[in-house]
């Protein structure tokens, strides 16, 4: 599953970056890195761009950005 097929309010264990050159250095830069919880909080109206809680603070990405990373569903 990626992160942008998450449901509002789910949990899930990033597992994955997938891309290459910048847009990976850029995700890994933001904190997207394997083994972090990440918790999809709101959506904007129309479903892009995604709000993220993630290590103490929220992070807003886009749909085809959060496409590139692979999680795993936790419990909330």
């Amino acid at each position: 599953m990626t992160l942008d097929q998450l449901a509002i309010g789910q949990s899930a264990i990033i597992t994955a970056i997938a891309g290459q050159g910048v847009l990976r250095r850029r995700l890994l830069d933001m904190g997207l890195t394997p083994k972090t919880k990440v918790t999809l909080r709101k959506a904007a109206p129309l479903g892009d761009p995604l709000e993220l809680f993630l290590r103490g603070y929220s992070l807003t990405l886009r749909k085809a950005e959060a496409a590139n990373i692979t999680v795993e569903v936790v419990a909330s």
